[in-house]
C-alpha cells in the first residue's frame, strides 16, 4: 500500500521509450514510498529526475539544457540524473553546481534508495559502474500517463557498431525470463491495460544470458488473457526470423506493426557502420511482411551523412529505401560521437549536405506514409482510443496498423478498441468491440 505522499517528484525524460518506461516504473517505487510524481500546473517539486539520453550530439546538449534549466527554476530540489548521458558523462555532471546525485544505468534500480538517502543528508553522489561491468537487468512495465504499456524485455548490446555509443552506455546484452515478463504482463491485464509495446536496446537478441528465445517469448505473451494488444518496437532485420513474421500474422494479438532498423540502403555504408546484414537481407524481410500481412505498418530508421556516405553511396540509398514499400522513416542525420570507430573513416559529409539528405529522406517518407493511410480511406478498422490530457476536446488512437485516428472527445472510449470508419478529415466510431 503506497504511504501518505510528503514529497513531490518531477521527471524530465528524453529519448527513447525505454527510457520512458523506466522513468515510469521509478515514479511508481516512489509512489509507493509515499513520494508522487508532480501535477502539471505550477507544483513545486521538492525531487526532479533527469532521464537522460546520448544517441546524438544533440541529445546530450538537450540533456545539460534540461538539468540547468530545473536547477534555476527549483534551487531548492534535490536534482537526480541517470540514463546514457549519466553513464557516458557522469563526472561532468556531478560537476555542475546544483547536481545532488548523478547514477549510471547499473544503479537505475536503486534510484528509489538514492533519492531516499539524498533527502535526508543531501551528500552529492556520483555512482557509475563501468560498462563491462553492468550486468543487472531492471524490469520495467509501465504506461506513466499513457494508455499504452511498455515492458521492457531486454537491455543492453553486443553490437558495436562504428556509430554508436549506445554498448557503453547500456553495457551488455540482458534479459528477463519469460515466467517474470508473463507475470507482469498479467499484471498489466489486472490493471485493466489493453495494450502492451515490448521494449528493449536490441528486443531481438532477447535471452542471450537465459537460454530463451524471442519466439517463445512472443508466443508466451499471446496467451495472456485481457491484453488485446502486443506491438513490436524497434527490432535488428537479421534477428527478425521469418518464423517471427509468420507467426505474427496468425497471432491472437500482435499487430501488424514492425519497425526494423536499416540506417542505409547502401551496402557500402552499411559494411562502414559495421552493420551485420546486406540490403538484399533488409528486402527480404520487408517482403516477407508484405506476403504474410499486405495491410502492416512498417517503420524504418535511417541515418543520412554518416562518414563514408559519399553522394553516390547516398544517391544509392535513397533508390533502394523508395523502391521496399515502407510506410514510415526516422530520419536523423549522423552525429559525431567520442570514441567510436566512425571517426576513424575519411571521408566527412558537410552539415548543409547532412541537413538537405534529412530533408529529401522526410519527403520520401512523408509521400509515402500518405500514400498508404489513403490505401484505407473508407474502410474499417480497429482503433484503441489513449486518455487525452485534460481538457482536450478531441482525442486519439492507433488503428491495428498504425494509422492514427482523432475523433470528437467521447469518455466511454477511452482505452476501448472501436470499429471506425477511416475518412479524409472525419473519423466516425461505428461500434466498440
Amino acid at each position: 500500500m503506497a504511504k501518505e505522499c510528503l514529497h513531490r517528484v518531477k521527471f524530465v525524460t528524453l529519448g527513447c521509450k525505454l527510457n520512458f518506461s523506466e522513468s515510469a516504473t521509478i515514479g511508481q517505487q516512489l509512489q509507493e514510498r509515499g513520494i508522487a510524481t508532480v501535477a502539471k500546473g505550477n507544483e513545486v517539486p521538492d525531487i526532479c529526475v533527469v532521464n537522460t539520453c546520448s544517441v546524438t550530439a544533440l541529445a546530450d546538449r538537450k540533456c545539460r539544457q534540461q538539468i540547468r534549466a530545473l536547477i534555476r527554476r527549483y534551487p531548492e530540489a534535490l536534482i537526480v540524473v541517470t540514463g546514457c548521458y549519466a553513464q557516458l558523462q557522469g563526472t561532468s555532471i556531478a560537476q555542475i553546481e546544483g547536481v545532488d546525485i548523478v547514477l549510471g544505468n547499473e544503479q537505475k534500480g536503486e534510484v528509489v534508495d538514492y533519492i531516499e538517502q539524498g533527502l535526508l543528508n543531501r551528500k552529492k553522489s556520483l555512482v557509475v559502474t563501468p560498462h563491462k561491468d553492468i550486468r543487472r537487468f531492471s524490469p520495467s512495465c509501465e504506461c506513466g500517463d499513457r494508455t499504452r504499456y511498455f515492458l521492457k524485455v531486454q537491455d543492453g548490446c553486443d553490437y558495436y557498431c562504428s556509430y554508436c555509443t549506445i554498448p557503453l552506455a547500456r553495457g551488455r546484452s540482458r534479459s528477463g525470463t519469460i515466467e517474470s515478463l508473463v507475470a507482469q504482463a498479467q499484471d498489466v491485464a489486472q490493471r485493466g491495460g489493453k495494450e502492451i509495446v515490448i521494449t528493449g536496446v536490441n528486443i531481438g537478441d532477447f535471452g542471450k544470458n537465459t537460454g530463451e528465445h524471442f519466439l517463445d517469448l512472443i508466443k508466451a505473451l499471446d496467451q495472456v488473457d485481457g491484453i488485446e494488444r502486443y506491438r513490436i518496437s524497434s527490432i535488428e532485420p537479421e534477428l527478425l526470423d521469418d518464423e517471427v513474421i509468420d507467426w505474427c500474422a496468425g497471432s491472437r494479438a500482435f499487430m501488424p506493426h514492425f519497425h526494423i532498423p536499416l540506417q542505409s540502403g547502401s551496402d557500402e555504408v552499411l559494411r562502414l557502420m559495421r552493420r551485420h546484414y546486406t540490403r538484399d537481407l533488409f528486402a527480404h524481410k520487408v517482403e516477407r511482411i508484405h506476403q504474410a500481412m499486405p495491410h502492416a505498418f512498417i517503420g524504418v530508421d535511417v541515418m543520412v551523412g554518416t562518414r563514408g556516405e559519399t553522394p553516390e553511396c547516398f544517391d544509392d540509398s535513397l533508390q533502394f529505401i523508395a523502391s521496399l514499400g515502407v510506410q514510415h522513416l526516422h530520419v536523423f542525420p549522423y552525429s559525431e560521437r567520442p570514441g567510436t570507430m566512425a571517426l576513424r573513416i575519411p571521408y566527412i559529409v558537410p552539415k548543409a549536405v547532412r541537413d538537405e539528405r534529412v530533408a529529401r529522406m522526410m519527403e520520401l517518407s512523408e509521400r509515402q506514409q500518405r500514400e498508404f493511410i489513403e490505401r484505407f480511406l473508407g474502410t474499417e478498422r480497429p482503433v484503441l482510443f489513449e486518455q487525452p490530457p485534460a481538457g482536450s476536446k478531441v482525442m486519439h488512437g492507433f488503428t491495428d496498423n498504425y494509422i492514427r485516428v482523432t475523433v470528437p472527445y467521447q469518455e466511454e472510449l477511452v482505452n476501448k478498441v472501436s470499429t471506425v470508419l477511416l475518412e479524409t478529415s472525419i473519423v466516425s466510431t461505428t461500434h466498440n468491440s
